[in-house]
């Protein structure tokens, strides 16, 4: 929203009734003609603006839309979602990272969320299409990392406890972690989480967390094959629920995540995670590029790989594959 937009909006919020457009004008140092059309941006925007001849103007009802303005009034982070770019509809949230990360010092990006309402494009791991309607929360995370290039992977997982957390947080939802990367109502997924780098040798030039939340989407809205391995927050709540709220708690909840991995805090990162996890301590099926077993998974190591007890009594160490609860 441009400042005028917004300086109007905020008059909106603390009038404590209608208010006339000549009185709004003089306030904002401008014409009548200048306040009916930020009226009408902020309505295209969603907000519920009534309008009366006698009256004025009064704010009925909030935006359901995940606009930086919104999001800021609730964030209270030090870097994480200071800096904003917010998008109604575009391919991928992560093209939009990289195009920007490209033209930019991504040192200047640091902390940057990219947000639309929805993508065209969506890609999850090993390049799968990610379905993106409007409803979700579709986002990218920019940052320019001081952490070890072999812990680089942990970005996730305190991305993974973030999203958990802040879902039981506001729902007192029982979300978990199912390795590697997905979050967990009961036995359907709500959520993913993806970490792309832009490195080479020891050199992280920027890394970009991408998170995809199923919030308010309709069951219906998804594709029959879908249906019956997915849900989705409003399904669970019964209820459409506050999206900036949510992302705000996702964000606040991951910068204390991401700080301790700056910090070192490595073991607290791999206990809270393992605290979490729908994965460890039940059979599973593990695939991978090169073959398919089962097993139980009892622990995670160091660098995030998920350690397997097999059916024949040998340890297998997993570092990417498809894992299935069986």
């Amino acid at each position: 929203m441009k400042d005028t937009a917004i300086n109007l909006l905020k008059i909106l919020e603390e009038a404590p009734g209608p208010i006339s457009g000549e009185r709004i004008a003089e306030q904002l140092g401008v014409t009548r003609s200048a306040v009916w059309k930020q009226i009408r941006e902020l309505r295209r925007l969603g907000y519920g603006i009534s309008s009366s001849r006698t009256e004025g103007y009064r704010l009925e009802s909030k935006t359901n839309r995940l606009l930086p303005y919104e999001i800021h009034k609730r964030l209270r982070t030090r870097f994480i979602g200071k800096q904003i770019r917010h998008f109604d509809s575009t391919a991928s949230t992560s093209w939009i990272g990289k195009k920007l990360a490209a033209e930019n010092d991504p040192a200047n990006l640091h902390g940057m969320v990219i947000i639309a309402e929805e993508q065209t494009g969506g890609v999850g791991r090993l390049g799968r299409a990610w379905v993106s309607p409007a409803g979700g929360i579709w986002a990218t995370i920019v940052l320019k990392p001081k952490v070890p290039f072999d812990h680089l992977f942990m970005i996730t997982m305190a991305g993974s406890i973030a999203v958990a957390r802040a879902i039981r947080k506001e729902y007192n939802i029982s979300a978990l972690i199912k390795w590697p990367n997905d979050i967990f109502i009961g036995d359907k997924k709500v959520a993913g989480l993806l970490l792309e780098l832009a490195a080479e040798a020891d050199t992280v030039h920027y890394a970009l967390l991408g998170m995809g939340i199923d919030v308010n989407v309709a069951l219906d809205d998804l594709s029959s094959n879908l249906r019956d391995t997915v849900t989705t927050l409003q399904e669970e709540v019964g209820r459409e629920v506050d999206r900036v709220a949510l992302l705000a708690r996702i964000l606040r909840e991951f910068e204390l995540r991401y700080q301790q991995l700056e910090d070192g805090e490595y073991d607290s990162i791999i206990r809270e995670w393992k605290s979490l996890s729908l994965t460890l301590d039940h059979r599973v099926a593990i695939t991978t590029v090169n073959k398919t077993f089962a097993g139980e998974a009892i622990d995670i190591d160091e660098h995030g790989a998920l350690i397997i007890r097999k059916d024949n009594g040998k340890i297998e160490r997993v570092i990417a594959g498809d894992c299935f609860q069986l």
